[in-house]
């Protein structure tokens, strides 16, 4: 039997909220929440742009966890936990087991690392903090989900760089669908600003020096942003069976790898996922009312998703509206897709997509409708959502109303 999966719950935060309503609010009127980053721990950093947290919201969580958590592993936490109050869901001994995590990463553990470096290279220290390994192991954030909430089913970590959230969320699908779970927390998180990891994107020379431009011929690059967002998935029987409120229906994942470059885009890869994750979900092109883009601001990426978009629904895609919303959020990097997911399900709830902020210049190359600095009011039925990423490994996912 092929099992339907819903999401009956959504959480998350970045610098444009501390909670799924803030942060689409901003999203959906195109507000950006790109400006300097005040970490006093940059260092010779001091004026870079990015998409901060300026300040975490209240919790209860306790000593004994917080002290081996590093910060992406505690912005999960507080997304999941929402997520899992708006679900209304809670375990116990009788179905902890049908309770699951999968959690999607990018840099795992930057500030762990960063202060152990520190303070063994720089500073007088002759050993490491007790919790580093913990903290900095991939799988952080999913294990902290399963001890905060007492999921014992499924529980494990992806990291696939900027695909990492949908890559997270599609497993998790698969642990529903194969009958492993009833339930699974499924997003990504990550918090990048630290020394050394901002260190290693700015020698790429990928980052914008101001603001994130996606599609505008005047764009300068990406921006760099932390954050984590979460969403609970319920097998479509277990949560019509407890009278749960279905947000949407997960409709469909595609997954393909470019096996082009390390760094470079592909056509061709970003286009077999999306073609992939149509035919999974059983639909036509022309069933796909939004699509939100990958979209980094990078000449080569955006130019190269336009193409891939194109070749995939052809005439269809002057007709479906598409955004990136990393032009208010910026690059999350393993949260970017699962703050993306967040955006696609409001937007099938409140029928409306929500802008690509920052824009200014056509690209002709770049000219498809991605409805530029104001949202639009718009029947949603369906979303998309892309998510390629560096060494072209890419996710889509199609959400559906139910």
């Amino acid at each position: 039997m092929d099992r339907r999966v819903v999401i009956t719950g959504v959480g998350g935060l970045c610098g444009l909220g501390t909670d799924a309503a803030s942060m689409w609010k901003e999203m959906r009127e195109g507000r950006s929440a790109i400006g300097p980053i005040a970490n006093s721990e940059l260092h010779d950093l001091e004026g870079m742009t990015g998409a901060e947290i300026k300040a975490l919201p209240q919790h209860d969580i306790n000593r004994g966890h917080l002290i081996s958590m590093d910060r992406f592993s505690l912005l999960a936490v507080l997304a999941a936990r929402e997520a899992m109050r708006q679900a209304g869901l809670s375990w116990d001994e009788g179905n902890a087991h049908r309770f699951g995590a999968t959690v999607g990463v990018g840099f795992t553990g930057s500030y762990a690392t960063e202060q152990t470096y520190r303070s063994l290279l720089l500073g007088s220290a002759i050993r490491a903090e007790l919790f580093t390994g913990v903290k900095v192991m991939p799988s952080a954030a999913s294990v902290h989900l399963s001890l905060s909430l007492g999921l014992r089913g499924p529980v494990f970590g992806v990291t696939s760089a900027c695909a990492s959230a949908n890559h997270a969320i599609a497993s998790a699908v698969d642990q529903i669908k194969l009958g492993r779970a009833d339930v699974m927390v499924s997003g990504g998180s990550d918090a990048p600003f630290a020394w050394g990891v901002l260190k290693a994107w700015e020698a790429m020379r990928v980052l914008s020096p101001d603001t994130c431009r996606p599609f505008s011929a005047d764009r300068k690059g990406l921006v760099l942003g932390e954050g984590a967002g979460m969403a609970v998935l319920e097998s479509y029987e277990h949560a019509t069976r407890r009278g749960a409120t279905i947000l949407a229906e997960i409709a469909g994942v595609g997954l393909s790898a470019d096996a082009f470059h390390i760094a470079a885009p592909s056509v061709e890869g970003p286009a077999s996922a999306m073609r992939a994750c149509l035919a999974d979900a059983g639909l036509n092109a022309e069933d796909v009312d939004y699509l939100n883009a990958h979209g980094t601001g990078t000449k080569s990426n955006d130019q190269t998703e336009t193409a891939a978009i194109k070749r995939v629904f052809g005439n269809q895609a002057y007709s479906m509206s598409i955004s990136s919303t990393k032009s208010t959020h910026a690059h999350c990097l393993g949260a970017a897709s699962a703050l993306e997911m967040i955006a696609c399900v409001m937007a099938m709830q409140e029928d409306v997509v929500p802008p690509t902020a920052n824009y200014r210049e056509p690209d002709p190359a770049c000219d498809l409708d991605i409805t530029p600095n104001v949202p639009r009011e718009r029947k949603v039925r369906v979303a998309m959502s892309n998510a390629f990423a560096m060494g072209g490994t890419n996710a889509v996912l199609a959400f559906r109303q139910v």
